[in-house]
């Protein structure tokens, strides 16, 4: 299997080498060049596997210059008992007849993005021998709040590499923040950015791209890579719990081989939402994906008009991983729907780079419209969906998971249709303490950290294990820097 980047077609890379690479040089993403298929002999024969099967034979088939057997053993490494806290990974739960949730936040971190970041440290581990790499390679990550701990804990200490993280001052959670500032490992950075997650994103997209800051680099022994979800590396591990949650509700007998399922997911830099469409093309069978928002909803009024506009007030809210207005991963979704139009793609990102805005073709448009539903959730909604869940399910959802909740709800008194349906959750309800407590009534104020307890005591809930730990842990980063700055801070933290 081959890799393109979405700007420029004659890019092509081995999967170990796109791991490595992480974000083309062209400021393209790399995405594989073809689309392996799967049927429903491939699907029974996952259902009585443990995830970390299922995860290896998925991802052996793009992955092709791995041995299905290292896979193998990178998936019992990342999502064994001493990482993940449910032997399922990423169980399904059920709501009612028509509806379950898929939990993704059992690892370490308790966010979704450890189903990913505990795979591609191991990935990037074994590109790095593969290619006959010498240097260290440094990992840029820009997060809004869940990315940047998710990669440190997997990247901690690991050999022949470095981590710097980026994340918004105040733009995050106290326990979101706790988690970042406390890491530990001699490799890892971590800088506060003066500004939103989209400043964040576009300086480490601006450090990519520098032919100085990668000469100099290179010079003193470095090349960069990236944990964000513009690197395949992320992407396709998330590929896999899509796949798993399919072969679960089969197990299970909630949905007979060949159903549709919808899955609603919340969404911001749109790589989890895409890893579900790349199931779908795969063949997995997938009804609908509803895309859901929040109050930056620039991907909602974009899957509805066909122009993607981020010209819009940014809103810091109580879901702030969705806080974007630059969906990243939207370009490899782009690339595909224009028939692989490297040039439509180019033109398309250097209007928004310009602009801020662009509008798709009507061919495209009408790809997005019959496969993708879009819906956004405000504040209000935010609250009520947690308190509506808890009340009727004595079941908790953390603040991005209730968005979810809420845009599927929407979708279904719009439309009608009532299709089996999984919406994702994304972070354990204990990483927004004060939203969680203040939407079922319980007052949501105090410490991030003193509030573990407090919703523990009302809801009978276990605290996350290493949520818990946060509490007396040392701060070890207090570096804040301007968005202009983050070129010196990465020379700084190579020195």
């Amino acid at each position: 299997m081959e890799y393109w980047s979405t700007r420029d077609k004659t890019v092509r890379l081995s999967g170990a080498e796109a791991v490595e690479m992480g974000l083309s040089r062209d400021g393209g993403l790399l995405t594989p060049t073809r689309i392996p298929q799967i049927d429903r002999t491939f699907i029974e024969a996952l259902i009585p596997e443990p995830y970390a099967v299922r995860a290896a034979k998925i991802m052996a088939l793009y992955l092709t210059d791995y041995t299905e057997a290292e896979l193998r053993s990178f998936g019992e490494n990342a999502y064994g008992p001493e990482k993940f806290d449910d032997p399922a990974a990423a169980p399904v739960r059920r709501i009612n007849d028509n509806t379950w949730c898929l939990e993704l936040w059992h690892g370490p971190t308790s966010a979704f993005k450890d189903m990913a970041l505990q795979m591609l440290p191991q990935l990037l581990s074994a590109a790095l021998k593969k290619t006959g790499e010498d240097r260290t390679a440094c990992i840029l990550v820009a997060t809004s709040g869940d990315t940047g701990k998710a990669a440190m804990e997997g990247f901690s200490d690991v050999d022949q590499t470095r981590i710097l993280v980026f994340y918004p001052k105040d733009g995050v959670s106290e326990v979101q923040e706790a988690q970042m500032v406390t890491q530990e490992g001699a490799n890892v950075g971590v800088c506060a950015v003066k500004g939103n997650f989209d400043d964040a994103q576009a300086g480490v997209k601006r450090v990519f791209s520098d032919a100085e800051i990668r000469t100099e680099l290179s010079r003193r022994g470095y090349f960069l890579s990236s944990a964000n979800s513009i690197n395949w590396g992320r992407i396709l591990p998330q590929i896999v719990y899509y796949v798993s949650a399919y072969c679960d509700l089969v197990r299970d007998g909630s949905l007979s081989y060949g159903d549709p399922v919808h899955f609603c997911v919340p969404t911001g830099n749109f790589g989890d939402i895409l890893a579900a469409w790349y199931a779908g093309r795969m063949g997995l069978p997938i009804g609908k994906l509803i895309c859901a928002s929040n109050r930056n909803d620039v991907l909602t009024d974009f899957l509805r008009t066909g122009v993607y506009d981020r010209n819009r007030p940014f809103h810091t809210t109580m879901s702030p991983s969705m806080d974007i207005l630059v969906s990243s991963n939207l370009e490899r979704l782009l690339f595909a729907l224009s028939g692989e139009d490297t040039a439509a793609v180019r033109g398309w990102m250097d209007a928004l780079n310009r602009e801020g805005r662009y509008e798709v073709s009507p061919a495209v448009k009408e790809a997005l419209t019959e496969q993708f539903w879009g819906g956004f959730c405000d504040e209000a909604g935010t609250s009520a969906a947690i308190a509506r869940y808890w009340k009727d399910y004595r079941y908790l959802i953390d603040t991005h998971t209730a968005v979810a909740a809420d845009v599927l709800d929407q979708y279904r008194r719009t439309t009608g249709d009532e299709t089996p349906a999984v919406f994702a959750s994304t972070a354990s309800p204990y990483k927004f303490c004060d939203h969680v407590l203040d939407a079922i009534g319980e007052g949501g104020q105090g410490s991030g950290l003193d509030l573990l307890d407090r919703l523990h005591a009302v809801t009978g809930l276990p605290v996350p294990k290493r949520l818990a730990a946060l509490r007396g842990k040392d701060r070890r980063f207090t570096l804040t820097a301007e968005k202009a700055e983050m070129d010196r801070v990465v020379l700084d933290f190579l020195s």
